[in-house]
């Protein structure tokens, strides 16, 4: 096979890691439309039902930090497309589980493929791309992270109405099986930095990380007061802290703390987490509303919500070529800004009663916000940090994300359920209506991070973009 030249090898790895952070992200969303068929025909009880979906969030949150470091230190490569077979087996091994034990197993194993695929994508396309294409590149594969966001619940519907569940999994296989031999012939190989593996700290933040995430997850059903949610959040606070004293003392520490000490690092952070836990508890309540309170089918109610989740692929891609320009501080607060004004809006506006055509102007003001802050958040990491760090950003970018996304249901399901109920339309809007609120306030806080991202003037864009 002849060798690429450098824009090729740029176009392949745009492509190669769009599809599969697409393929992993989607597998975040895409079972939710699923559960009431796979509750019936795997005659599964309601907690066991919960744990295909938890299972999944459970691994990939806690072990992205792991996968970004284990690709650094082992070949990005390597592990990408290691992770990719392991994606694969296990969505074939869920397509094909008899019972939900070894659907719960085969989800878990999807999120370890899943934590070591998706901060590996943005490290190999970040390094695999020219300076001065390298925002617009990220804009795109976020924008399809997007997408793949949007499109979970229509696809899962279509899937459960058209064909059957079990192929929400079998999805996977043929593009698992066709990504694992172009990434491996069409990829360069590239390294973080040449250190010895942090195997304590690897220890330490995965345990600290399962205790956290856990609490959070067991308590949309027992109760933020339960013993057992209160001993693993304490725990889990525990061990986490005994990781980050652990990192400022190690000679080779997987997360330098330092990058904390860097303005653009710490704001882009709590920035990043501030507005996952907003959203993706908003989409949960929004896509909920459709069913509960219009008593439309899944497919219906993730149709619904498209013009403002599929936003980001026309947009994302125009605002990471402004950010060029503008710098990335600019688009951050007016995206923010715009989905804040958005879900209080829908929490307005959003009555059993209400005509599709008085939510839509809500949905489009939250779609656009949102394309504008996800072309250039990534971005906003990498730059803060060396190249050869670039893993370690991303690997803590995702980190924050999906912990942000885990935190997000669990906290506004629990407003939701201490106003409102499943009873009825209208007992559904009384609860959904202060989670929204509270969602409006966490992205408004999300904007007020933005804005304490440091300014770029015009010479240091300029120094950032050039070739």
């Amino acid at each position: 096979m002849a060798p690429l030249n450098e824009k090729s090898r740029a176009r392949w790895a745009l492509g190669i890691t769009s599809a599969a952070a697409f393929m992993v992200t989607l597998d975040s969303l895409v079972v939710s439309t699923a559960l009431p068929v796979i509750r019936r025909d795997l005659h599964a009880s309601l907690q066991s039902l919960e744990w295909t979906v938890n299972a999944y969030t459970l691994t990939f949150a806690v072990l992205l930090l792991t996968g970004a470091a284990l690709g650094d230190r082992f070949g990005r490569r390597r592990l990408l497309a290691a992770g990719l077979s392991l994606f694969t087996v296990a969505s074939a091994a869920a397509a094909l589980a008899p019972d939900t034990p070894a659907l719960v197993v085969a989800r878990a194993l999807q999120g370890v493929g899943g934590a070591v695929v998706l901060p590996l994508t943005l490290t190999i396309l970040s390094a695999a791309m020219p300076k001065e294409k390298r925002t617009a590149a990220i804009g795109i594969w976020g924008a399809v992270s997007g997408l793949a966001v949007a499109l979970g619940p229509v696809v899962g519907g279509a899937i459960v109405d058209g064909i059957s569940w079990h192929w929400i999994f079998w999805l996977n296989v043929p593009i698992g099986v066709a990504l694992v031999p172009l990434s491996l012939r069409r990829l360069d190989e590239s390294y973080g930095r040449d250190a010895a593996l942090d195997l304590r700290g690897l220890v330490l933040a995965s345990v600290g990380l399962f205790g956290l995430v856990w609490g959070v997850v067991r308590s949309q059903s027992i109760g933020w007061s339960s013993g057992e949610v209160v001993l693993a959040l304490a725990a889990g606070a525990v061990v986490f802290v005994a990781f980050v004293l652990w990192e400022r003392v190690a000679a080779e520490p997987m997360l330098p703390l330092r990058l904390f000490r860097n303005r653009t690092f710490a704001a882009a952070s709590a920035s990043t987490f501030l507005m996952y836990v907003g959203f993706f508890g908003i989409v949960f309540l929004i896509t909920q509303y459709w069913q509960f309170a219009h008593g439309y089918s899944p497919l219906g109610a993730g149709l619904r919500i498209l013009p403002w989740t599929v936003m980001p692929i026309v947009v994302s891609p125009i605002a990471a070529a402004v950010a060029q320009r503008t710098g990335e501080r600019p688009l951050l607060i007016a995206g923010l800004g715009m989905t804040a004004v958005s879900i209080a809006w829908l929490g307005h506006v959003a009555t059993p009663a209400a005509a599709y055509s008085t939510i839509l102007p809500a949905l489009v003001v939250g779609g656009i916000g949102m394309s504008l802050f996800w072309a250039p958040a990534a971005g906003v990491f990498l730059s803060a940090v060396k190249p050869e760090e670039e893993g370690v950003a991303s690997g803590a970018n995702n980190a924050i994300r999906e912990l942000g996304g885990v935190f997000g249901v669990a906290i506004l399901a629990t407003i939701f359920s201490s106003r409102g109920s499943f009873v009825s339309p209208e007992s559904f809007v009384h609860g959904m209506r202060p989670a929204f609120e509270v969602g409006a306030v966490l992205i408004a806080a999300a904007c007020a991070a933005a804005v304490a991202l440091p300014r770029r003037g015009r010479q240091k864009l300029e120094a950032a973009y050039a070739a």
